[in-house]
């Protein structure tokens, strides 16, 4: 088989990708129906109208507790002057859902009677006829219409179907889905491996099938293909051979030399598109063959949600016969700009809270690959093939994951990074009313921004002046001179050089940065570590330029620690905790302390109260010495001006 590289198509918009399929496929010839039992009927789709069998009530019956009555002998009833009625002459006692009595055409409540023997009654005002009375029918009439054709049935309907005595009922067959993973590198998740490096576990089909669920469908999977052009054929066949309506390859959509899924496609059938113009998501492919729909996944986990919800998702209900239902948005302001390429639309994911009376939205990194940045998210927005990005404090529409109310828990935190932090999360979570911590790394120059900016409830900050030997202050108010705050310790920490287990390059100190043989990460701009660093790199007398991967920027400390583990640097600027994290070692250069800036609009938030409650608790203490390489002498106590506290 030829193994060129692909080229991609004409790339299309999304709009135009769905209505290409839908030119393409017949979906009364994809789709089939079934019988199946009217109880378990809820959320399908009805195939042809369903006519009631049985009138509902079948009999007249009473609709309250009381008397039933001709009503003809009541006529005469006056207050002050009651008509007497004889028992099982006159009237005959029933209950709620009795049949109303032979010679009866109505029911007196029980309320409007006044006893006068055991053997008569007193009424004092006329009934009329079917006064508190169900008929015969009043629900539904025996071979009336009870349900047109393609409609959802509801658990209402249920109750309607077996009301009116439809035992099975004909419905639309759920759209099934056939996912085949592929990859030379993919462990298929159901061994339970351990990977090495260069493999991944697989897991975007059970991403799918999960999403698969919410939509009604059903999902069967093929363990882990090689990228292999004879097992992928096999694989394809096999699925177009099973019940599938929609054929998922995961992977193998892009133009490398071994992404065979387009010519696989090909061979089996035609090929409609490849390439949509979306970020992420772009080397999605659509595909159809023997009136099936062929679908090319991109393998990055963020990518492939785009193609599963903005592709699939949208065909599924088509096929179904169902209208999607729409996510609920708001708008919210943007905390910074993000550019965006023109021709694409771009997909952002966006931690949301309300702060104040402005919802906020933080972008995430944009990573296609980055799978926890969706757990992380609270929605997602969009930004339009025709803008080159999105500026800071623009109102954007987000569409939310989770209902808005939710985000009213929400604890809106940016700044720098701490272990701690995930701490902080977890126990927030456990709390009697949780609270979600969204906390978001910029380092704590970006977390003093994000509080001028009323777009963070709290930020994390640990900036230190050598001038004055003071953390955090002397910043404000050089940055934040306005701002009224409270600073409260959350931990004194160890700062030093994470190094690999057993520092087989002896790394004691600063001054090992200047050697050639020794490759240095370092935190971005902004960040404390890296002012932190840059102290003690003049006090050594070095210069930036002599430090071999000074430029080399990380957001947080685990991804310097995880640049040590995989060996892309030797050592890295970082706390002793993520050292620990990984099993590695640490050399330890300062303490220093990590702060809670707190703004004043943020004083009587009930959500902060809630944390600074929380940080004062003596379990909560422990649980961060337990990390390693922190002190909490200074913890939940408010910091002052000029004194460093250690």
């Amino acid at each position: 088989m030829d193994i060129k590289r692909n080229i991609y198509l004409n790339t299309v918009t999304i709009d135009e990708a769905l209505n290409k399929v839908k030119k393409a496929i017949d979906p009364t010839r994809l789709m089939a129906t079934e019988t199946i039992p009217a109880q378990e009927a809820a959320s399908r789709i009805t195939a042809g109208p369903i006519w009631s069998k049985y009138s509902s009530p079948t009999f007249h019956s009473a609709a309250m507790d009381g008397v039933a009555v001709k009503a003809e002998k009541t006529f005469a009833a006056r207050e002050g002057s009651p008509v007497v009625l004889k028992k099982d002459t006159d009237y005959i006692e029933v209950n709620t859902g009795n049949p109303l009595p032979p010679g009866t055409d109505c029911v007196i409540m029980i309320e409007k009677i006044v006893k006068q023997d055991e053997e008569s009654i007193l009424i004092e005002a006329p009934a009329f006829p079917w006064q508190n009375v169900r008929r015969v029918g009043e629900d539904i009439v025996a071979t009336e219409l009870l349900i047109p054709q393609n409609h959802e049935l509801s658990a209402y309907d249920v109750g309607a179907l077996l009301s009116a005595g439809i035992w099975d009922v004909e419905v639309s067959e759920q759209v099934k889905i056939h996912v085949i993973p592929t990859g030379d590198e993919v462990l298929d998740f159901t061994k339970k491996p351990v990977p090495r490096p260069g493999q991944v576990i697989e897991s975007n089909s059970q991403v799918l099938t999960s999403l698969a669920k919410q939509w009604n469908c059903q999902v069967q999977r093929t363990p882990p293909v090689l990228d292999n052009p004879e097992e992928l054929k096999n694989a394809l066949r096999s699925a177009l051979d099973s019940p599938a309506h929609i054929i998922v390859i995961g992977a193998g959509s892009s133009a490398g030399s071994k992404d065979y899924t387009r010519r696989i496609m090909e061979e089996y059938g035609t090929v409609l598109v490849h390439g949509i113009k979306a970020m992420p998501g772009k080397p999605t492919l659509i595909g159809m063959a023997e009136n099936k729909i062929l679908i090319g996944a991109p393998g990055y986990p963020v990518s492939s949600v785009i193609c599963f919800e903005q592709i699939i998702r949208p065909l599924a209900y088509w096929l179904s016969g169902k209208y999607p239902p729409q996510p609920e948005t708001i708008q919210a302001r943007l905390t910074r700009k993000m550019p965006s390429r023109l021709g694409m639309e771009e997909f952002i994911r966006v931690s949301v809270g309300r702060v104040k009376d402005d919802y906020v939205a933080t972008p995430l990194a944009r990573g296609a690959g980055m799978i926890t940045t969706m757990t992380r998210a609270q929605g997602i927005t969009r930004i339009a093939q025709d803008l080159e990005g999105l500026v800071r404090n623009k109102n954007i529409e987000v569409e939310l994951f989770r209902p808005r109310k939710e985000l009213d828990r929400v604890l809106v935190a940016v700044g720098s990074h701490d272990n701690t932090m995930d701490i902080l999360t977890n126990e927030l979570m456990g709390m009697d009313n949780p609270i979600h911590l969204a906390s978001t790394h910029v380092g704590s120059m970006g977390g003093i921004t994000a509080i001028l900016d009323r777009a963070a409830h709290i930020a994390g900050i640990h900036l230190f002046d050598p001038d004055t030997n003071d953390y955090n202050f002397p910043f404000l108010q050089k940055y934040a001179p306005d701002l009224k705050f409270k600073i409260v310790n959350l931990a004194i920490r160890h700062q030093g050089l994470i190094v690999s287990k057993g520092n087989s390059k002896k790394i004691s100190g600063i001054s090992d940065l200047t050697r050639k043989d020794i490759v240095f990460v370092n935190r971005q701009r902004g960040a404390g570590t890296r002012i932190l660093l840059d102290h003690h790199l003049k006090q050594s007398g070095i210069s930036p330029d002599e430090v071999n991967g000074y430029d080399e920027e990380e957001f947080t400390h685990m991804a310097v620690a995880v640049n040590v583990l995989s060996q892309t640097a030797d050592c890295g600027m970082g706390i002793m905790a993520a050292a620990n994290a990984l099993n590695l070692e640490f050399v330890p250069i300062a303490k220093e302390r990590y702060d809670l800036l707190i703004p004043d609009y943020s004083f009587n938030e009930p959500k902060v109260e809630v944390l600074l409650d929380l940080i004062n608790n003596s379990s909560f203490k422990e649980k961060i010495r337990k990390l390693g390489g922190y002190e909490t002498d200074l913890t939940g106590q408010e910091m002052k001006k000029g004194i460093p506290g250690f």
